[in-house]
């Protein structure tokens, strides 16, 4: 949908896609409307299937966020779009008109960000993660952006807005804490193992039996340690100016 209207879509989504050029004559209903048309609504098999995830995906944001803070998250991408659709009509004439597609999207990526284990069966056959999903659609997300024009990365952008604003915080977070995470790795990688308690008779290590209960014997010069096994019964260790 990211055509002029008239080529390639019905004329009901003529009437519905964010086209700033006819809002601006008059056709205000575009500013609303452009949010209900689906991806691939041409096909009606995929317009209640895109629904009914859009209803399960909704729902649970809306259960988890409350009724307020999920509006807000719907209209801040909304209106983001909006604004995206009209400096592209005016910066790149006849650069395409809008739809929901973009905002949607974002529905996914949230409910993604805060339930990443939740599983979806392609084809109702294989089940799939949807942080894998997710990871996917950034990556689609990224490459149109990289590769897209100047009016599909302004969309990217504004319908990806609402996303960061809601999850931007968490994200450094995570990215600080990755980092620090990395950063003690390498340390431990850099210092070498140094087993901490190994018995003098059968060579038994802390490491080897985490469990055991290691002694050092007070009458072997030295620190002699030994395993409960052979504590009792070891040969005492003498320096050698006694044993002279």
């Amino acid at each position: 949908y990211l055509q002029p209207p008239g080529v390639g879509a019905p004329d009901v989504m003529d009437r519905l896609a964010l086209v700033p050029s006819l809002v601006l004559q008059g056709e205000v209903w575009r500013l609303f409307t452009f949010m209900f048309l689906a991806p691939l609504s041409v096909y009606p098999i995929f317009v209640i299937f895109f629904w009914w995830i859009f209803h399960l995906m909704g729902t649970t944001l809306e259960a988890t966020w409350g009724l307020f803070r999920f509006n807000l998250f719907l209209g801040v991408g909304a209106i983001a779009s909006i604004a995206a659709a009209f400096i592209a009509n005016f910066f790149l004439p006849g650069a395409g008109y809008g739809t929901g597609d973009f905002l949607y999207g974002t529905v996914f990526l949230a409910f993604a960000r805060m339930h990443p284990d939740f599983e979806f069966y392609l084809f109702f056959i294989l089940p799939v993660k949807i942080k894998w999903l997710a990871r996917i659609q950034w990556f689609f997300y990224t490459l149109g952006f990289i590769t897209g024009d100047w009016y599909t990365r302004l969309m990217i952008v504004a319908a990806t807005l609402n996303f960061f604003l809601f999850f931007g915080k968490e994200i450094v977070s995570d990215i600080k804490h990755g980092r620090r995470r990395m950063v003690h790795q390498a340390k431990t990688l850099k210092k070498p193992t140094r087993v901490m308690h190994e018995c003098r008779v059968c060579g038994l290590t802390s490491d080897m039996a985490p469990r055991t209960a290691f002694r050092y014997c007070s009458q072997c010069a030295g620190s002699c340690c030994y395993c409960p096994e052979h504590l009792k019964d070891h040969e005492h260790v003498v320096a050698e100016a006694d044993e002279g």
